[in-house]
């Protein structure tokens, strides 16, 4: 039975040609690859691609209503199109208290301005003003305000005070902020993760420009490898991402997961770089095959986290 695999994906190049080149070069029976082609969508109808990896629908609705749509009729798709709509930021930090996975402290801020359609009386369950005092007490400064539900640097800030606070947060209109602790950290890595147990662990300078935050010359022990390979799985398993980055700080000896809510990570050649890129094409092409060929015609083929599946058998998350 033939079985397609499918990149949705934008602007992006160099990652989703290579890995439909890398999938066909390998001329498994049943098995070719092509960019996604949509003409129609009909509910319940299904997409004609046994997998789908999901490159683009965080920024385009009607791909995520596509992508659900062909999950139900049996496509596996890369992401998860149900779970990724659900999950953000905040909850990826409160899941990781419950885990133990350290991370900053972090609070959530309701919108500066308020959301379209409301007015003050949809908030009478919000105190007003908020108790500040004790929300940076918890977190301290110097700390970062940044969007709780955004992907990249934008709208990211650093702040060094109360004052600062204010003036920035003023500025965010009706976005939903998290105000996040500073980790000044030693070491910093950013990590792949496919299929929930292939791990690339990067060295990563965040400081530097875009273009150049891959080349840093961190050499972490293998104690410190096998302790950062150990926190990526466990965050992507009880998530539920079959393809996740984890940016890991190292302050102290101790890893703090900054961010780990990428679920359509950079994966360019001219940003990571060739050897991680080609790392990337090669884990990311067998992990589809392999999905693909174990696909179980008429049922959900999605991948659901241990968060999920422990919340439905009402098992309570461990440390």
């Amino acid at each position: 039975m033939e079985r397609k695999i499918g990149l949705l994906y934008g602007k992006e190049r160099s990652f989703p040609e290579a890995l439909i080149k890398r999938i066909n070069e390998k001329k498994i029976k049943g098995i070719t690859a092509e960019a996604v082609h949509i003409n129609k969508v009909i509910q319940g109808d299904p997409s004609g691609y046994g997998v789908i990896i999901d490159r683009i629908s965080q920024d385009v609705p009607f791909y995520r209503a596509y992508l659900k749509n062909a999950a139900i009729s049996g496509t596996a798709v890369i992401n998860n199109p149900f779970w990724w709509s659900a999950d953000e930021k905040f909850f990826n930090n409160a899941l990781a208290t419950k885990i133990g996975v350290p991370v900053p402290k972090t609070v959530i801020l309701p919108s500066r301005d308020l959301p379209d359609d409301t007015s003050a009386e949809s908030f009478s369950n919000l105190s007003y003003p908020l108790d500040w005092n004790s929300i940076f007490d918890y977190v301290g400064f110097p700390a970062y305000m940044k969007p709780f539900a955004g992907g990249g640097w934008k709208n990211v800030y650093r702040l060094t005070g109360s004052e600062d606070f204010f003036q920035v947060h003023a500025e965010t209109g009706q976005l939903v902020m998290l105000l996040q602790e500073e980790i000044t950290f030693d070491q910093y890595y950013r990590c792949y993760c496919i299929g929930g147990k292939h791990v690339r662990i990067m060295p990563y300078e965040p400081r530097n420009p875009h273009h150049l935050r891959y080349i840093a010359d961190f050499k972490p022990t293998a104690k410190m490898l096998k302790t950062m390979k150990e926190i990526v799985l466990k965050i992507n398993n009880h998530l539920g991402y079959d393809f996740n980055t984890v940016e890991l700080a190292i302050r102290d000896g101790i890893p703090y997961a900054i961010d780990f809510c990428n679920p359509a990570p950079d994966a360019d050649i001219n940003s990571v770089g060739e050897d991680n890129f080609n790392w990337v094409v090669e884990t990311s092409a067998n992990y589809a095959i392999e999905v693909a060929q174990q696909l179980k015609e008429g049922q959900d083929n999605l991948t659901w986290g241990e968060y999920i599946n422990k919340s439905v058998t009402k098992v309570p998350l461990t440390t």
